[in-house]
């Protein structure tokens, strides 16, 4: 058995050790250093530590309440808002330690972690590696699986639907520029109203298929049209009142 001095040696080795590791981490660091310097003892001796004046301490570094600074991480997935795979991004902190690393989605930005991915961005810019969709291809995608399209044709003339009718309805109505030459739609020409569907292709790598509905042209209500129907509807009247002055025959009043 140990003695009573053997055991409370081993208990403050325990303490000791423990106190190590529990502070062997580098945040929340506050050091300091007395104001006034303890005499020297000879060897044996405790050292002799006055009261009060021993006691006062001059703080050298805190690194506990200083301001938090961000992350740099690396992603390694494209994650929505911040980037794509490859994009070097600053993050706060608890959003890279609680999410971004646990879940694979990014790494430390080491110069080794910087070089692998410059040398893949490399490669996918020479055509050796496949093409990721970037971060503003992935939205549109997602914009346009929850789109409808509804494209205007009249029915005074004879017309067949292009994809240079449909790009510009894209753009007039959902306000995304979609290259005619990104379209894709049924094989057997359009030339009704009906029910349709044609497919985008966003940056040549993936395609979405979005419903169209081929309707009626309706004029639109806008104040350009309305000045012009008023001035219609003037040069009307005016031509009425011509004819009556002269006693000609008037014909029955007609919409523009």
């Amino acid at each position: 058995m140990l003695g009573r001095g053997a055991a409370g040696a081993c208990g403050l080795l325990v303490r000791a050790a423990s106190r190590a590791l529990s502070l062997s981490h580098s945040r929340g660091t506050v050091v300091v250093e007395r104001w006034w310097q303890v005499p020297l003892s000879k060897e044996g001796r405790q050292p002799r530590l006055h009261p009060r004046r021993h006691r006062i301490y001059r703080l050298l570094e805190d690194t506990k309440h200083l301001p938090k600074e961000n992350l740099e991480l690396i992603l390694t997935q494209s994650v929505e808002n911040l980037g794509s795979r490859g994009d070097v991004v600053s993050v706060k902190k608890h959003v890279g330690r609680n999410k971004l690393l646990p879940q694979g989605l990014a790494v430390y930005a080491s110069p080794e972690n910087k070089k692998m991915f410059e040398e893949e961005k490399k490669l996918r810019q020479e055509g050796k590696l496949e093409a990721l969709q970037t971060q503003s291809g992935e939205k549109t995608i997602k914009f346009l699986k929850s789109c409808r399209l509804e494209v205007g044709m009249k029915n005074n003339v004879k017309w067949e639907l292009n994809n240079e009718i449909v790009a510009r309805h894209f753009f007039k109505n959902l306000r995304v520029f979609v290259p005619p030459h990104a379209l894709k739609l049924p094989e057997e020409p359009i030339t009704r109203w009906g029910e349709y569907w044609c497919d985008v292709t966003v940056n040549g790598l993936e395609t979405v298929r979005v419903p169209m509905a081929v309707v009626k042209f309706l004029r639109p209500k806008t104040k350009r049209y309305k000045h012009w129907l008023a001035q219609q509807q003037a040069q009307l009247a005016a031509q009425r009142e011509a004819l009556l002055s002269l006693g000609g025959h008037l014909p029955p009043p007609q919409n523009p």
